[in-house]
């Protein structure tokens, strides 16, 4: 089959080849893969993968929608179901899988990252993280939504749950992630204010109807107390780290929460401890979700609730011209791939 395998660091790394299909053993399914999406965490495997167990030459890719093969008798499908994939291979007995958190399994492996991916014809994972799809339902769209919308939907409707009245602040818009969390937190009902520059992504977001700060030219937290009658926001999402943490800090709400999944600017900002106490303000770190999670979110996107948005579609021989997408400042939304 043609995959996309990362044999050493760095962008040289990464070629377009043929690669052995995957053997199915029992209770794992077969998919034709039909679509993809990339990620930032496909830029960190290509460029350094520390602390991730694995072994080079890997198959990248992290999410996709594809059609079933084989798969057994028992497990609930049937070849050329529409499926898609949840990101995880987990054991479904340790304390964290009983209670339904998938995502804490003690022994997960996560596809492109601790074992081969979805930038493939073909992958075998267990039939499990198999979640079905409508024949209508369109594959490349659907590709994109099981990491960065399914961690922005774990941000959005998790600890600290956004709804009608409250006031959401999202850093860094364009991202595939923070698009993903304002398109949830306005069909929640809440109020949402995203920060982002360049004056393409501020008419966007304008266009919406959405609130819009340009951070090059205002200071994030004193424009959201401003448009907030000097309350701040109730929830921030975040998965730039330290570049925007103090803004993100000085934008809360008194027993506001902020919730990260990630770091691209760095991972050691100021804790801010005082503030912290002073105001009783929580953090939480977030990963992806759980597969309950995901099924719901699924059916919002089935139902309308959302529309995916998608800067652009590549092929599988162009998964490297991503990843240069994925770095472009003016790249927003998410980056799809079509295999077959």
């Amino acid at each position: 089959m043609k995959a996309i395998v990362l044999h050493e660091r760095g962008p040289d790394g990464v070629r377009c080849e043929k690669f052995a299909e995957p053997e199915r053993p029992a209770g794992f399914a077969k998919v034709r893969m039909l679509a993809a999406s990339v990620n930032r965490v496909d830029l960190y495997m290509r460029d350094s993968g520390a602390g991730i167990t694995h072994t080079l030459p890997l198959v990248m890719g992290v999410d996709g929608v594809g059609e079933v093969a084989e798969a057994d008798a028992d497990s609930g499908l049937q070849p050329g179901d529409r499926v898609i994939l949840y990101p995880y291979e987990f054991c479904g007995r340790c304390r964290h899988c009983l209670a339904g958190d998938q995502p804490l399994c003690t022994s997960a492996r996560i596809l492109g990252e601790h074992r081969h991916g979805t930038f493939a014809e073909c992958v075998a994972l267990p039939a499990r993280s198999c979640v079905k799809l409508k024949k209508e339902t369109d594959p490349v769209e659907a590709a994109v939504l099981g990491v960065a919308y399914l961690t922005a939907w774990r941000m959005v409707f998790g600890k600290a749950p956004a709804g009608p009245g409250s006031v959401v602040l999202i850093q860094g818009g364009g991202g595939g992630v923070a698009y993903a969390a304002m398109q949830l937190a306005r069909m929640a009902g809440a109020r949402v204010i995203v920060t982002t520059s360049g004056a393409d992504k501020l008419a966007h977001f304008a266009a919406l109807g959405v609130e819009v700060i340009d951070y090059r030219a205002e200071e994030v937290g004193k424009a959201v107390m401003r448009l907030t009658g000097g309350e701040g926001a109730d929830l921030v999402v975040d998965n730039v780290g330290e570049k925007t943490w103090a803004s993100s800090l000085k934008s809360m709400a008194r027993g506001g929460h902020l919730v990260t999944c990630g770091a691209t600017t760095g991972a050691h900002p100021s804790a801010d401890i005082q503030r912290l106490f002073v105001r009783q303000l929580s953090v939480h770190g977030s990963t992806m979700g759980s597969l309950e999670e995901f099924r719901k979110l699924v059916a919002a996107y089935e139902a309308g609730g959302f529309k995916p948005y998608i800067d652009s579609t590549l092929s599988l021989d162009e998964v490297p011209q991503a990843f240069a997408r994925l770095e472009d400042p003016a790249r927003m939304g998410k980056i799809a791939i079509r295999i077959a």
